[in-house]
């Protein structure tokens, strides 16, 4: 199956809520439970959502905090996990990133959890301390606080994009 990278469309939707719902559900079998989150927002507030495959395998939302890119969400259906999905959307994510300009790209996560901190880690990520980040992002963190969403350790990372 053809995983390219490319832009999200409108027809992708409904997939696309069934990605991030299944693999929401991966949280759970972690012995996280998370409150019940619809993604359609989400996906509306980004300006640039990233899509694997057709039909949807996984994806990509990004949008800007504090003149950084921020990956709000990058999640791919847990059928089709470890097939290389999530580095190929996460290194298209930066690499777009950079060609609009940013200097870098954060994001928040679980930090204890494998394919969450850790992965970031190998794909060149470094935990970001909360006296580093800009009022946006720190705006950002207690949305998520509030939301119910720190049921674990969370962090803030960033990964410097260079040319």
């Amino acid at each position: 199956m053809d995983y390219t990278v490319r832009p999200m469309e409108d027809t992708d939707l409904d997939r696309l809520v069934e990605v991030s719902l299944a693999a929401d559900g991966l949280f759970a079998r972690a012995g996280l439970e998370l409150p019940p989150d619809d993604p359609r927002p989400m996906l509306a507030h980004c300006p640039l959502v990233l899509v694997a495959g057709r039909p949807a395998a996984g994806l990509a939302a990004l949008t800007e905090l504090d003149g950084n890119a921020h990956l709000e969400q990058i999640a791919v259906h847990p059928t089709l996990g470890r097939r290389g999905i999530g580095t190929a959307l996460l290194t298209a994510a930066c690499a777009k990133a950079r060609a609009q300009g940013h200097r870098a790209i954060t994001l928040t996560t679980f930090g204890d959890l494998a394919w969450n901190a850790p992965w970031y880690a190998r794909n060149g990520f470094t935990e970001f301390p909360r006296g580093s980040w800009g009022p946006e992002l720190a705006v950002h963190w207690l949305a998520e606080e509030a939301a119910g969403i720190a049921v674990a350790r969370r962090i803030a990372m960033r990964r410097l994009l260079t040319a």
